[in-house]
């Protein structure tokens, strides 16, 4: 019944696997809504004590699918022309947030089980579970801070404090999962041959504990985060994210995206050289090496 992802049930676990194994798990339109209707299905079967979410393939997300999106003069879902409607775009990112914090929200504990990459929207669905286990050398950041993006669900400050949270968000970085353990954004990190094992003992445990017991847990300590601000954070980012968007660095971004490919836009991004203030002249493409756009 899903077309992104694939839901199977055994021993006392729901397993929510993406299933764009091609794309390396990239966000389409329908992902969003399809994590929601997994995570509505486990918490009313009976027999789910435990949500375990992981990817297919060689990386676990690598955030959404904008290629199309980028690289369009039309007038699209992520990019308006001249006029841009905040409304509608809050709207629209607002509803995939929400999608995506229903992993937090689940009355039933979420695992994620991270490989590869788990990076920009990516790290908004890994971030939303209750726990994040990693391998150690996969790698988990918000690349799109740099320009074009605003992590929506806000998780990166109430998981690792203010500094360490500018500290990823003003240079966009990424770091692996031996780093995010140590830095407490993940809860622990493993050999790559020894990561499927390590979410399966630590499910084991949890789906030992009656389901009464595992909802209050989660509630009360949710609830602390919730006293916290995290909605109000949610509501300011994903407005932000519009604006990231519309700004005339948004627009330089996208203006390079049409002219030279996605590609070239994400590795210019990505290389630490200047973004310019305001817009400005596009760079020739020419000038530095091709990087792989997941990375």
């Amino acid at each position: 019944m899903f077309d992104t992802l694939r839901y199977e049930v055994r021993g006392r676990r729901a397993y929510v696997t993406l299933n764009r194994p091609e794309r390396l798990n990239a966000i389409n339109d329908e992902m969003p809504g399809e994590i929601r209707a997994a995570v509505d299905r486990a918490n009313d079967d009976a027999e789910v004590h435990v949500i375990v979410v992981s990817g297919a393939g060689r990386a676990f997300c690598a955030g959404y699918d904008l290629k199309a999106y980028a690289e369009s003069e039309l007038d699209a879902r992520w990019s308006q022309n001249a006029v841009w409607d905040p409304i509608k775009d809050y709207r629209e990112m607002k509803r995939n947030t929400d999608d995506f914090a229903t992993l937090w929200h689940s009355l039933k504990p979420t695992i994620c089980q991270v490989h590869g990459h788990a990076v920009a929207g990516g790290s908004d669905i890994a971030l939303s579970c209750d726990l994040v286990v990693m391998a150690d050398d996969a790698r988990i950041g918000y690349p799109p801070a740099r320009v074009w993006g605003c992590p929506t669900t806000g998780m990166w400050v109430y998981r690792l404090g203010a500094e360490r949270a500018k500290r990823l968000l003003l240079t966009g970085d990424t770091i692996d999962g031996a780093a995010a353990a140590r830095w407490g954004l993940v809860h622990e990190a493993v050999p790559a041959e020894e990561l499927e094992h390590t979410v399966e003992t630590l499910a084991d445990r949890i789906a030992s504990v009656p389901v009464n017991q595992l909802v209050m847990q989660k509630m009360m300590v949710n609830q602390a985060l919730d006293n916290m601000g995290l909605h109000g954070t949610q509501i300011l980012a994903t407005l932000f994210d519009g604006i990231t968007r519309h700004s005339p660095e948004g627009r330089w971004f996208k203006d390079f995206a049409e002219q030279h490919g996605f590609k070239a836009a994400v590795a210019w991004r990505d290389s630490g050289r200047p973004i310019p203030d305001g817009g400005g002249p596009l760079p020739d493409p020419a000038e530095f090496p091709d990087t792989d756009p997941s990375a």
